[in-house]
């Protein structure tokens, strides 16, 4: 007791209060009790002011987390404020000896007293001093007794594939060791049908974007409840969670993550980093129980997942997207070996171009030289890449067509069988609220209001899963005969089905990634060599031409250039494209023409545009000069060039008729057309 001074008595006392998990908060009250009421010892002891540190309950001591209780408590130390620390046992304060022996360093310095059930210690005195050590010291020993023991525990249960942190949403614990199916058949055809349309798309994300398309629930555990499951809307970590656990493949896993600590701040910190090989998993039990999936599918689809991530760069393929390049991320350049990249026509706006380029930008990374280190246009590559694909799949097209055939009659009846599980569903739950209801006494009219409620929420549930699935009725589930027919045909010409207008882009990528592993590619100014890595093993070598400048698919045809390039003498912009338009006759890329587009065209070609009096340049005259020459009508230089009496000429039906000045003479001008030689001219005052 003479270790209490004066100078303690008038500083505040500070009692320390930690439980290390929320569950011990919650559980442990007693414990609780203990630490608050050393408040009373406190006072027993002589201190008038008394404060109670409590922020750090459920967080643990042993230097991992951040506590702030403890950091306020050092602080209150170091200002000279606080006459002694008040903790049930040395564990409390820290389970390592550096925070430990921290504490114990300030509270030398500036006298401050530490008391426990045990007594009251005094860190200035060297026997107190090596006492509070030893306490630590066990403390610390203590807590790395009980992580060792618990860990050995739980090793040596994941060994025989009896430990599990969580039951994954489809499983079922039997007898406490052994997993097994959910006997829900929604729960099981939700998981089937997630994997089956990962194997289809090739991506979580449009596997998410399916879903909530088709506003099809997946199963969830509830939260607090392990053995119920929830059916909610799809989200991206769900479908994610679904596609990596190995759970489904029939495996036990156990280990797949491992722990590093680093300092931060002066703070340790534990990192989890995963292990992504399934050989670097401390535990690993193929068989274990019923799969949904195989063990190579499984593997398969890390692998597609791990290809998706564009953030990788060069290490991955990247996810299959919409824009018009096929071969992207399948590119490499020979010269440099980096990663080429696709270049649209349009810039990052323009993904929806047909104008592919390939560029390896290598070079851009060099101090000295800042230009690309190879480029080229994708069109001779592809078209290539594509007949060499085809003609290796050819074999299989009818095989092919089987599939497609059943895999569109099962989509269309997937959304059906959904909504037919979710209304046996909640069918059930409302029989089971009305027996609920039922159950209860009529004069308790307490909780027979709520059960009537839940009753009535039940049966409006019911009553719209049932118009919605009225509302699917009408939907065939099997294929018309004129699909069927439409389905035969497409797999007899494979070239027809790839470049029909409804093959999306990403669905092509895939197909091309299924058997593509890679294509080296070496430009050089004339060629293209390109050495294509298939899945299988072997590899081919293409020797392609290097289309020029100014050369690609959408060159114009001869014929629309000539035909241009005359109309330009007689006309226009404007009236050359009306012309155009009137023959049928569109541009390369399937448009009409305007005024702008012929304008291009023969800038572009070196077309000069039509001046006035060109054509009386040339000694040409129209239709109304020659009238005007001989004094008739339109209609009469018409009958006269039908009949041949003038000679004229055009470039194309509906274009400008040419007449030649020096024919114009020759021709002696006619009588009247009619047979009456008393036919005279009709002349009409000038004023009317």
């Amino acid at each position: 007791m003479n270790k209490i001074q004066d100078a303690h008595l008038k500083r505040t006392a500070y009692i320390y209060v930690r439980q290390s998990s929320q569950s011990q908060v919650l559980h442990n009250v007693e414990s609780g009790r203990r630490q608050y009421a050393l408040t009373d010892r406190a006072r027993q002891l002589g201190w008038d002011h008394v404060r109670v540190i409590d922020d750090d309950q459920g967080r643990s001591a042993s230097g991992h987390v951040y506590r702030r209780g403890f950091e306020t408590l050092l602080d209150e130390v170091c200002k000279g404020q606080v006459g002694a620390v008040f903790v049930i046992e040395a564990a409390r304060l820290a389970r390592n000896g550096h925070e430990w022996h921290k504490l114990l360093e300030f509270c030398a310095i500036v006298d401050t007293l530490i008391v426990d059930h045990d007594g009251i210690y005094d860190p200035k005195q060297p026997n107190d001093r090596l006492l509070l050590g030893f306490k630590g010291m066990m403390s610390e020993m203590e807590v790395s007794t009980f992580r060792q023991r618990s860990q050995e525990a739980v090793r040596q249960k994941a060994r025989r594939g009896e430990y599990y942190v969580r039951i994954a949403e489809g499983y079922v614990l039997r007898d406490s060791t052994a997993l097994e199916k959910d006997p829900d058949e929604q729960v099981q055809r939700a998981l089937e049908l997630v994997l089956e349309k990962f194997r289809e798309l090739g991506s979580a994300r449009q596997v998410f974007l399916w879903f909530r398309q088709e506003q099809i629930k997946l199963p969830r555990r509830a939260s607090g409840k392990a053995d119920r499951v929830e059916f909610v809307p799809a989200t991206p970590w769900l479908i994610a969670r679904l596609v990596k656990d190995p759970v489904y493949a029939g495996v036990y896993a156990y280990g797949r993550t491992k722990q590093r600590m680093v300092i931060e701040n002066g703070q340790k910190r534990v990192i989890r980093e995963r292990r992504s090989r399934p050989e670097d998993w401390e535990v690993l039990i193929p068989d274990h129980h019923e799969a949904y999936i195989s063990w190579q599918e499984y593997l398969k689809n890390q692998e597609t997942l791990a290809n998706n991530r564009n953030q990788m760069g060069e290490a991955v393929q990247g996810a299959a997207r919409r824009g018009k390049g096929l071969l992207a991320g399948l590119i490499r350049c020979g010269h440099c070996g980096k990663k080429m990249q696709v270049q649209y026509g349009g810039g990052r706006s323009g993904r929806n171009s047909l104008a592919v380029y390939y560029v390896c930008r290598a070079s851009q990374q060099k101090e000295i030289q800042k230009q690309n280190c190879r480029l080229f246009g994708g069109v001779t590559l592809e078209q290539a890449i594509v007949q060499a694909v085809l003609h290796a799949v050819e074999p299989i097209r009818m095989q092919a067509l089987i599939q497609a055939t059943e895999r569109v009659a099962a989509k269309r009846g997937e959304r059906r069988r959904q909504f037919e599980f979710e209304l046996e569903r909640s069918r059930y739950e409302a029989d089971r609220c009305q027996r609920q209801y039922h159950a209860v006494e009529p004069e308790n009219r307490l909780v027979a209001r709520s059960l009537e409620t839940r009753w009535n929420q039940a049966l409006d549930k019911a009553e719209q899963l049932e118009h919605q699935l009225s509302g699917l009725a009408n939907c065939e589930e099997a294929l018309s005969a004129d699909e069927l027919k439409k389905l035969r045909s497409l797999a007899v010409d494979l070239p027809c089905l790839w470049n029909h207008p409804d093959a999306p882009c990403d669905l092509k990528k895939r197909l091309l990634r299924a058997v593509i592993q890679e294509i080296v590619v070496y430009v050089d100014q004339k060629t293209i060599r390109a050495l294509v890595h298939w899945r299988g093993g072997p590899h081919t070598e293409l020797n392609l031409r290097k289309r020029k400048s100014g050369e690609h698919r959408w060159k114009t045809s001869d014929d629309t250039s000539e035909l241009i390039q005359q109309l330009a003498r007689l006309m226009h912009d404007k009236q050359i494209a009306a012309q155009l338009n009137r023959m049928g006759i569109k541009s390369a890329k399937g448009h009409t023409w305007t005024r702008t587009r012929v304008g291009n065209f023969r800038k572009i070609n070196g077309i000069p545009n039509y001046t006035p009096g060109e054509r009386q340049a040339r000694g040409e005259l129209t239709i109304e000069g020659v009238a005007a020459k001989l004094g008739v009508s339109y209609s009469t230089v018409k009958r006269m060039i039908q009949r041949q009496q003038l000679p004229a000429s055009q470039v194309c039906p509906g274009a400008p008729w040419i007449i030649r000045a020096a024919d114009v003479p020759t021709v002696a001008r006619q009588g009247p057309s009619s047979a009456f030689s008393n036919q005279q001219t009709l002349d009409f005052a000038g004023d009317i």
